[in-house]
């Protein structure tokens, strides 16, 4: 901008981030980041000496592009109702926007200046590496357009890993052309070096990530090849940490790096997927508001006054659990009270340039005279090359000290600024340094990690999350670490960067994080009580309980007792209440009083081993005076046969109710045996046996088993047990259990 006005940056168009800055007292255009935007409206919500802001590429969704925008709008309507806002992009979904900005906002549409493109469908190869297939796609793509104007070739790739495969395997095709990366991680030098054309004239190769979709004009493009994916920051809130994705672009990011071709004249698009496949892709890609972690917006928005942030106006409103994840973890860091308002610690964290946990990190080294380490740190962790390569971010601190380079000595000043605004802010405290760890976890509380096995590839953090850790890695043979970031599946994430902590660390530094407590645990037969020292998930030691709580230890029965009430109550006591018309012995009936009947019998046990008996007694405890005599007049627990012996009534089986009674036992009974109600009896299945007790037949039927089929059963038992009475007449007889003869000497 400041070129084609024929002037310097710094003069009528000014530029401000985090690394650099040019402006003076002409400017009348400041460039700015959305990070800086924000921090602008918050410290001033009326923006003094500005009339408009202009929201450049605003497809991006960027949460910082959203929270400004909100803001701003916010600002316009409660303050400065001359504000000027509008919104723009080449592939903007302006109805949106329009509504979000108000009834009768304009939307204005130029067509600029239109070169042909065309576009190469190449298709996808599943199972071919993306570097290799983007380097034969550029190479295609390189003899082909060799005679195009301006000729210079833009490659999207997703990452710098995969730029920097395909870069050597160029580098190896092609020794006389210039290839260069573009992503983030280059120096300044190094992103001016490819946004220009090439000194000597040469035809050059730019790989890129999707930091080349737009704004940036790239001199002598005409030909532009895309992997069509994209990598993509998302917020994992259980863990607490951001792990990069990689999916497919969307349709506007797509023709977003399409048009990069065709900005100075005609040019051609190559694409790595079928034509057939391109309208599956979605539309736009997602707003960082339903990926991101929003402690950053949280903390804002209770800078500015918000106590809702779904009253502010957002093209898509934050997600409530995201939200709720947020203030919680700002909670922890001491940023909110229990109303979610912003406590001092909180606005001094707001006043960090940095998102809260690592304004944390840096807070807490200010307050121990730390500052320039924490905010190395805090660097270190944004910064994912500086310093080099390597989990370890303690060598990595050092290969950056050690480092010379203009991009080094610019983040060394980025690192003493945060410093020293930190210092200015923070309250010293009197405990001296702590290790670098340490400050670490001040940001980052769940993030203490413990090592699992020997090997050192598996980890168990605070939070309760597994991390996996390179064996090879020189912190494998830490027993603690502070971790800082890892990348991958959330169920194992990968750690990335880290920071080795000793034991004695761990007691010393961290001993107010330290709790005792009595655990119990159920083994599925018992309980076990054990006294476990844990920082959050992890257990620091562990032992018996010598005096565990009484009530916990019934809580515990209790709760695993109403987990199985079919096997721990009696079948036949449930069965005779349902025969009966009893309630109150139901599943959900028992589980309510189960503080009256259930409590006292596990009191002083370990177990669930009671009887029967015991249970069925405790039952009966809970029926009134009313339903105890409907259940004994009813469902009687035993038939007394005419013999004097008594047999238990099954109630539980199919052909219930039946008893089992020896045939001698029912003789002298005339008529069938009931149970129920006196007019609607329900005949006995009486199940009859022999004097061995084996079956010999069953009968609802006494009187017609009698007169029926007992003269084939009688001749049968004679044969069997002579020496027992099997008269013609049983009902005539009197019953007796005894042999022959001993009935005889009883009669005498």
């Amino acid at each position: 901008m400041a070129e084609q006005m024929g002037e310097k940056a710094g003069e009528t168009v000014g530029y401000l981030t985090r690394m650099d800055s040019r402006s003076s007292s002409q400017t009348r255009i400041l460039v700015v980041t959305e990070a800086i935007l924000v921090n602008r409206l918050v410290e001033d919500p009326e923006l003094a000496g500005v009339s408009a802001i202009l929201f450049d590429e605003a497809h991006e969704r960027h949460l910082d592009g959203d929270l400004g925008l909100a803001l701003a709008l916010e600002a316009q309507g409660v303050l400065r109702d001359d504000l000027r806002v509008l919104v723009m992009s080449a592939t903007i979904d302006g109805t949106r926007f329009a509504r979000l900005l108000g009834e009768g906002a304009p939307v204005i549409e130029s067509e600029g200046k239109a070169h042909p493109l065309s576009v190469r469908w190449l298709g996808s190869s599943p199972g071919e590496r993306l570097e290799d297939a983007m380097t034969a796609a550029i190479l295609t793509a390189w003899r082909e357009t060799a005679d195009a104007p301006g000729g210079d070739l833009l490659a999207f790739l997703p990452g710098v890993r995969e730029i920097e495969r395909a870069r050597e395997r160029l580098e190896q095709r092609l020794p006389d052309t210039p290839v260069l990366a573009l992503h983030g991680q280059v120096d300044p030098a190094g992103q001016r070096a490819a946004i220009r054309r090439d000194p000597q004239g040469r035809r050059r190769i730019v790989l890129a990530t999707a930091i080349a979709e737009t704004s940036l004009t790239l001199d002598g493009v005409s030909v532009v090849v895309d992997s069509g994916l994209a990598r993509r920051a998302e917020f994992d809130k259980a863990a607490g940490t951001t792990h990069l994705g990689t999916s497919r672009a969307s349709q506007a990011a797509a023709a977003q790096r399409a048009g990069r071709a065709a900005r100075q004249g005609p040019g051609v698009a190559y694409r790595l997927w079928e034509e057939a496949a391109h309208p599956g892709r979605p539309p736009f890609d997602p707003p960082e508001m339903l990926t991101a972690d929003l402690a950053p917006l949280v903390l804002a928005l209770a800078q500015w006054g918000t106590g809702d942030p779904a009253a502010m106006p957002w093209l898509d409103p934050p997600p409530p659990s995201a939200l709720a994840s947020a203030r919680r973890r700002l909670a922890e860091l001491g940023a909110l009270d229990e109303n979610n308002r912003i406590t001092g610690r909180g606005k001094k964290l707001a006043a960090l340039p940095l998102e809260p946990a690592h304004a944390a990190m840096v807070l807490a080294g200010a307050e121990r005279g730390q500052a320039g380490v924490a905010a190395k740190l805090a660097l270190l962790l944004q910064e994912r090359v500086l310093g080099g390569r390597g989990e370890d971010l303690h060598a990595r601190l050092q290969r950056w000290d050690a480092d010379r380079s203009s991009r080094a000595e610019a983040s060394r000043k980025l690192a003493g600024a945060w410093a020293r605004k930190a210092s200015g802010i923070a309250s010293a405290s009197d405990e001296g340094p702590v290790p670098p760890a340490i400050l670490l976890l001040a940001g980052l509380p769940e993030n203490l990690a413990r090592r699992r096995d020997a090997t050192g590839e598996h980890w168990l953090s605070a939070g309760g999350r597994g991390y996996i850790l390179d064996p090879a890695s020189p912190l494998a043979r830490s027993e603690w670490l502070a971790i800082g970031d890892a990348q991958g599946s959330p169920k194992g994430a990968r750690i990335t960067a880290a920071l080795a902590l000793e034991s004695a660390d761990v007691d010393r530094w961290l001993s107010d994080r330290i709790i005792k407590r009595s655990v119990l645990a159920w083994t599925g037969k018992r309980a076990e009580a054990r006294l476990e020292r844990r920082i959050g998930a992890i257990t620091l030691a562990s032992g018996p309980d010598p005096s565990p709580d009484p009530r916990a230890i019934v809580d515990l029965l209790v709760e695993k007792a109403l987990e199985k009430l079919s096997t721990i109550v009696p079948s036949d006591l449930r069965a005779r209440a349902r025969f009966a018309g009893v309630g109150g012995l139901g599943d959900d009936a028992l589980g309510k009083s189960a503080d009256l009947w259930l409590r006292p019998l596990l009191a002083g046990r370990r177990d669930l081993d009671l009887a029967p008996a015991r249970i069925s007694e405790a039952l009966l405890g809970l029926l009134d005076w009313t339903s105890r005599q409907r259940l004994e007049q009813l469902a009687p627990r035993h038939f007394e046969s005419p013999a004097g012996s008594s047999h238990a009534i099954d109630y539980t089986g199919d052909d219930a109710p039946s008893v089992e009674v020896r045939v001698q036992a029912l003789f002298g009974l005339e008529s069938h045996p009931m149970v129920g109600p006196r007019e609607q009896g329900v005949p006995l299945l009486l199940k009859l046996t022999s004097p061995a007790g084996r079956p010999i037949q069953s009968t609802r039927d006494l009187p017609g088993f009698w007169r029926g089929s007992w003269a084939e059963v009688k001749k049968e038992m004679k044969g069997r047990y002579p020496k027992h009475r099997w008269p013609d007449a049983p009902w005539a007889e009197k019953p007796s259990l005894k042999t022959k003869n001993a009935f005889q000497r009883s009669q005498s």
